[in-house]
């Protein structure tokens, strides 16, 4: 498949729009609930790491009922956790970078890396976890 039909294949369809939907509230709670976390936990990188999986059984719920309709099972949760892994390595170097060598706000940390890892995750969702090709 070349490169223009497999992004074609893959993001422009209504699945990837949902999941942009899911995504931007799942973003905005992970970080509210990173942000109220963070003067309880004295920690920036920690209160994201929390948020972060709260939000993970979150999203897996959303995506499991409205995007890739499945039934929610341990073991779909536990492929579900696992295409995360590569998002989560990103967002986690990107808060690194800008919260902590940047010095820029801990939200804008958390936004600029939800941002970036957002296509990279759909694939592994979608394919890895959901079973779609």
């Amino acid at each position: 498949m070349r490169l223009k039909e497999y992004v074609r294949h893959h993001f422009f369809r209504k699945e990837f729009i949902l999941f942009l939907a899911v995504g931007t509230f799942n973003t905005f709670f992970c970080s509210v609930l990173a942000k109220l976390l963070e003067p309880i936990l004295g920690n920036a990188n920690i209160a994201f790491n929390i948020g972060y999986i709260i939000a993970n059984i979150v999203a897996y719920g959303l995506n499991g009922r409205l995007i890739f309709p499945s039934p929610l099972t341990l073991i779909g949760y536990g492929k579900f956790f696992l295409s995360y892994v590569p998002n989560y390595v990103i967002q986690n170097i990107i808060v690194f970078i800008v919260y902590n060598l940047l010095d820029l706000p801990s939200l804008a940390a958390y936004i600029i890396a939800a941002i970036l890892g957002v296509p990279i995750t759909y694939l592994f969702v979608k394919i890895f976890a959901f079973g779609r090709a």
